[in-house]
């Protein structure tokens, strides 16, 4: 299949909630072989276009083509549970139709065997085209896909006869993935798909998309997979809800962005001049002709003085007209004004921690589901501490998180909190929080003082806006909800930062201030993250857990160390 065969195409499509649109005339087309991430605020209806895509939801207008006998796979950012499904269930749905192919291939071998078929001609064909179509989906080399995919995203140790109710969120997310991505379908629509990815499956997940010879349109917040996976950006505007293009990878988007919002600035500041000079044009020019200059009669009388006169009025009207008739030109297809970028404010305000010692942890152990997670573990948490746990999935480090905060008891051992620590601790998954509630007042829950404050303070961070407040919690999108929580963190004031993967669901367009606010904060943080971007730009130390213990490392040699391990397991 050539590289420019459109894959799926998308036209005027639209798209609205009550009295709220979410889309608009969006269009898009995408290639085979294209790898494209798409982006945008939280809210912006990154999620809603794919669900159409994807023919899960229904449009209110608009178009969608798949290109002739291709199929579409989506992973959503919270998959669905059947009732009962084991893990091996759902890998064996994902190869049913390539395993089912490989049955009639076989059928269809022992038919033309037989002399005197006078079918052959019609069997050949098929064969020829199932031999065709098992080929381009990966059915020869299935059994090796289906290990490599599994041990990819560190599935090969999950019993396959567990129910997928009995599977924590994050091993729901990669069974469904992992199941996506061996079904091989020719068009990849995912949503979130590094949410609960270690930095292992990471970086495998980067070289299988790179490789990936179909079309494949991403929503994620991992800037390193957007930067190394994908060959061009999808922007939804948050404000004229449509779909802007750009080439290249992420920080080329960046850079084309900010370069674009300068030119639009640059052209309303020049039109803006011109409107200005224009009207002051047609009111000199009036009043110019309302009250002339006194001209000296000449020798040449009367005569003169009169051509003169009725010159200068046809030249004033004539400058009016031409300014009326630019003026005019201009309104009707005038440059907007750029919207005003909303900030979110970049410094927690806290009181300086007064104490030396924050956190002590000794001899700690814990056990969970049969397995020893933490052994014998010491750890100190000063004032200038600073560090990023890391380590696969299922190693405890939210459990190990959990205990250093005294939220869960160790089995042996003893932590000790100081009593002056206030501790700002924002989990992994966004809270369940009343869907009935406001933003408003979900954001000033336990706070004393008067809604007025309140409102100034959650619109005053830049992560919402005035509109937002009476919105109900039960309609904000999981983004939404982590700007909510990240809200309630800086109003807390905390003196300790304690962040479970604090850059899941967060939009790229607050992700760059917020990490600039994590990395600025003058008291200790403990982050707990596989997001490579985070873990490089806050620098520190890593802490990496396995079988237990912990591995005190700088960053980049942990970031160094696990591109290695990949790209050797890999070859």
């Amino acid at each position: 299949m050539s590289l420019s065969t459109v894959a799926l195409t998308a036209r005027n499509i639209s798209k609205t909630y009550g009295r709220h649109q979410v889309l608009r005339a969006i269009t898009l087309a995408l290639s085979q072989g294209e790898r494209v991430g798409l982006v945008g605020a939280n809210g912006a209806g990154k999620t809603t276009l794919l669900r159409i895509l994807a023919g899960v939801e229904q449009a209110d207008a608009g178009e969608i083509m798949l290109g002739p006998s291709l199929e579409l796979g989506y992973l959503a950012q919270t998959p669905a549970i059947i009732a009962g499904q084991t893990v091996e269930d759902a890998l064996y749905e994902a190869v049913g139709r390539l395993r089912a192919m490989e049955a009639r291939m076989r059928e269809l071998e022992a038919a033309m065997a037989w002399p005197d078929n006078s079918e052959l001609a019609s069997q050949l064909d098929e064969y020829g085209q199932l031999v065709t179509r098992y080929q381009e989906r990966g059915g020869y080399d299935l059994d090796h896909r289906i290990a490599a995919t599994l041990a990819g995203l560190g599935l090969d140790s999950l019993p396959r006869e567990r129910e997928m109710a009995r599977l924590s969120g994050g091993e729901r997310a990669r069974v469904g993935l992992a199941a996506l991505l061996l079904r091989s379908p020719d068009v990849l629509l995912l949503d979130e798909p590094t949410s609960h990815l270690d930095a292992a499956a990471l970086n495998w997940l980067e070289g299988y998309l790179s490789a990936y010879p179909g079309a494949a349109l991403i929503v994620s917040h991992d800037r390193q997979l957007l930067n190394s996976a994908v060959t061009r950006i999808l922007e939804v505007d948050d404000r004229e809800r449509t779909l802007t293009s750009y080439a290249g990878a992420y920080d080329a988007y960046i850079q084309a962005r900010a370069a674009a919002r300068l030119r639009w600035e640059e052209e309303y500041a020049r039109q803006q001049e011109e409107i200005a000079a224009l009207r002051t044009r047609a009111r000199e020019a009036t009043q110019s002709t309302a009250h002339p200059k006194p001209v000296t009669q000449t020798r040449y009388g009367k005569m003169a003085y009169d051509a003169h006169g009725a010159n200068a009025q046809r030249s004033a009207a004539r400058n009016i007209r031409n300014a009326e008739e630019r003026l005019r030109r201009i309104e009707e297809h005038p440059i907007p004004k750029p919207p005003r970028i909303m900030r979110f404010h970049q410094r927690f305000r806290s009181d300086e921690i007064r104490t030396e010692l924050v956190i002590r942890a000794e001899s700690v152990s814990k056990r969970l589901g049969g397995r020893d997670l933490i052994r014998d573990l010491d750890l100190i948490v000063t004032p200038q501490t600073r560090i990023t746990l890391v380590g696969p999935n299922g190693a405890g480090k939210t459990t190990l998180l959990r205990l250093l905060l005294g939220l869960l008891p160790p089995d042996r051992g003893a932590v000790r909190v100081a009593p002056s620590a206030r501790i700002g601790y924002l989990a992994q998954e966004p809270t369940a929080l009343d869907p009935t509630r406001t933003v408003l007042e979900a954001y000033r829950e336990g706070f004393e003082g008067e809604n007025g404050a309140f409102i100034a303070g959650l619109i005053g961070y830049g992560l919402f806006q005035l509109d937002d407040a009476e919105k109900l919690v039960g309609a904000l999108s999981p983004g939404q909800r982590r700007k909510l929580e990240i809200a309630r963190l800086l109003a807390e004031r905390p003196t300790v930062l304690a962040l479970d993967e604090p850059t899941n669901y967060v939009s790229l367009d607050i992700l760059d201030v917020f990490e600039a606010a994590v990395t600025e904060f003058a008291g200790p943080v403990i982050a707990v993250s596989h997001d490579r971007y985070f873990i490089r730009r806050f620098g520190g130390e890593t802490l990496e857990l396995r079988a237990g213990r912990l591995i005190r490392r700088p960053a980049e040699e942990y970031l160094a160390l696990e591109a290695e391990a990949t790209s050797s397991a890999e070859s």
